[in-house]
């Protein structure tokens, strides 16, 4: 039997390599896609202010639960009512800020 030694540098490159490999091997389908290759039509918007509050309820004055940054995104629901969309369960902001995504429906 034979023992190679293999310097750390080639271990090291090797390794770094194969990683990128399995990785890549790995990945997901894009997003916007499904496993069939069709659109995903799911909503999806984008933020457009600063800074977005996100509200209990659809109101302006309900409690703040959370903020959004500029350009961020976020799922969204189809139901829109005094100027605010649902993003889930107890959780609206503002449509006037938030931009639907190219391809998504958002009714």
């Amino acid at each position: 039997m034979c023992d190679v030694v293999l310097p750390k540098r080639t271990l090291l490159i090797g390794g770094g390599i194969l990683a990128v490999i399995v990785v890549y091997s790995s990945s997901q389908a894009p997003p916007g896609s499904t496993e069939t290759g069709q659109t995903d039509t799911t909503c999806r918007v984008e933020v457009t202010a600063d800074v977005l509050n996100v509200r209990v309820a659809p109101d302006g004055g309900a409690e703040v639960v959370g903020k959004f940054r500029l350009g961020a995104e976020s799922d969204a629901g189809k139901t829109v009512q005094n100027g605010f969309r649902q993003l889930g369960d107890a959780r609206w902001a503002s449509s006037e800020f938030l931009r639907p995504m190219a391809g998504r429906d958002c009714g």
